[in-house]
């Protein structure tokens, strides 16, 4: 949003192989991580909260000697009193740097509690608010991958809510009081969860009852990049669930019109396409395709070149997501490399990505953290030391701060020497290697189990019992 950085198809799965997504207990993921908290290792989880906590001190001692601006949350603020005060929602300007509202009227609707508190109280009630969401997509992510087993979920939450934070993309997140946690709860919390959950017998939770989809649909209403996965749900067979989602988010328009037509009218007529609202492309600050291509071609106007490279990354990894969904039965994990592969597209294809939008690289790290820890657990004289590299690696560039190490005051953005280009650009380039090794991956696993690489219409599965049963870590 800142200018300041000028400013239904289940898975088949393979015999032998338990579902990936379903919680233990089988009830609602709230109830299952509650079951599982009071089952964790006594020990372990007094060390893990033992290490959040000095994290968190820590953060917070540099937080405060760093500064922490929290612009985003002003500007939400502003947008949520321009909705109760009935002021122009797209000519207010706030801040030093006179920052625009940039999201949908929806959303502003969704911030008028926010003018309920003082400025100092939401610095510390959304900072707060942003180290337990991202417990949550710690959660979520270590359900979508299945790992780990044996009760030591709770202990990866608590650490992954601690350490996390030193991450810079949830580093810049709660330095700017952004939403992008919440958003991201949203649609993985969607996407992992069964369409008619229950909480007993005969019993189902209120949350249960919601159709796949409208956390989707709403995240999409919040901030337009999310409906890429409706978009994900539909090339994967799950068509109602698409659908669903599309309707939300149609009756989020529909919501905001009706509460601020005018708003509505000016949004999706005109302040959508203007992109100077929302930052300059060639800034180190945007982690897009488009941005990436704009700081190696010199220009603020990368032109048709910057389209041509993100077309082709958006079919190439909605390609490869679908991909890993429909080798499920063969690919462990196959929903989560799906689904990463299908967050990791939204990001690169935006055409401004700041980089707290890739947030997502927490569930990214807990898939190949789950890849890893399977390898690890081979035997020695079959071991191959491949995911553990990958892992590190990956871990390494978002806890770098690359992009911010490079000359990019003022006008420096468009003069980076070739040296520069690599840090300038470390997460399309991390993005579009973890969709190669996605596709990689899935390709390696339909060899393995002799499946052709692509599957004709017309071609039918076997019965699962003529499936052979492969090693899962190969």
């Amino acid at each position: 949003m800142t200018a300041v950085r000028e400013a239904d198809r289940t898975p088949r799965r393979q015999p032998g192989h338990p579902p990936e997504q379903a919680p233990a207990g089988g009830g609602p993921a709230s109830t299952a991580f509650v079951r599982a908290l009071r089952e964790a290792p006594r020990r372990p989880l007094a060390a893990a909260a033992a290490v959040a906590l000095v994290s968190l001190l820590a953060y917070a001692t540099v937080r405060h000697f760093v500064g922490t601006s929290m612009v985003d949350m002003i500007v939400y603020r502003a947008e949520g009193a321009a909705v109760a005060h009935g002021g122009d929602l797209y000519a207010l300007r706030v801040t030093e740097w006179n920052l625009p509202a940039t999201y949908p009227p929806f959303a502003a609707m969704l911030f008028v509690p926010t003018t309920w508190f003082g400025i100092g109280f939401l610095r510390i009630a959304i900072t707060a608010g942003n180290v337990v969401l991202l417990g949550v997509l710690a959660h979520l992510a270590f359900r979508l991958a299945g790992w780990p087993r044996r009760g030591a979920g709770p202990v990866g939450v608590v650490l992954v809510a601690g350490l996390g934070v030193w991450l810079e993309p949830v580093f810049t997140t709660l330095r700017y009081g952004q939403i992008n946690l919440a958003l991201a709860c949203l649609v993985l919390w969607d996407l992992t969860r069964a369409d008619h959950r229950t909480d007993g017998p005969g019993r189902r939770s209120l949350l249960g009852r919601l159709p796949r989809g409208v956390a989707i649909g709403i995240a999409a209403g919040i901030k337009l990049t999310p409906g890429l996965f409706a978009v994900y749900l539909l090339i994967t067979g799950r068509v109602r669930a698409a659908i669903t989602a599309g309707l939300t988010f149609l009756a989020t328009v529909a919501v905001g019109a009706l509460v601020l037509p005018d708003a509505t009218y000016g949004f999706w007529t005109k302040y959508l396409y203007d992109s100077t609202r929302v930052g300059k492309t060639e800034i180190v600050d945007n982690q897009s395709v488009r941005g990436a291509v704009a700081r190696l071609l010199h220009s603020a106007d990368p032109g048709t070149l910057a389209t041509l490279a993100g077309a082709a990354v958006a079919v190439a990894g909605l390609a490869v997501a679908a991909w890993a969904h429909r080798s499920a039965r063969w690919l462990p994990r196959g929903e989560a490399w799906g689904i990463c592969c299908a967050a990791v597209t939204a990001v690169l294809i935006s055409p401004i990505s700041w980089t707290h939008h890739w947030v997502w690289c927490v569930p990214v790290l807990v898939l190949l953290a789950a890849e890893a820890a399977h390898e690890r657990s081979r035997p020695t004289a079959v071991r191959r030391l491949r995911w553990r590299p990958i892992f590190g690696a990956t871990l390494l560039a978002f806890l770098s701060f690359g992009m911010w190490v490079v000359p990019h005051k003022g006008d420096l953005d468009l003069h980076l020497s070739p040296l520069h280009q690599l840090p300038a650009a470390v997460y399309p380039l991390v993005g579009v290697g973890f969709l190669a090794v996605a596709a990689v991956r899935v390709g390696a696993r339909r060899r393995a189990a002799g499946e052709p690489m692509l599957r004709l219409p017309q071609q039918r599965l076997a019965p699962a019992a003529d499936v052979p049963v492969v090693d899962a870590s190969a």
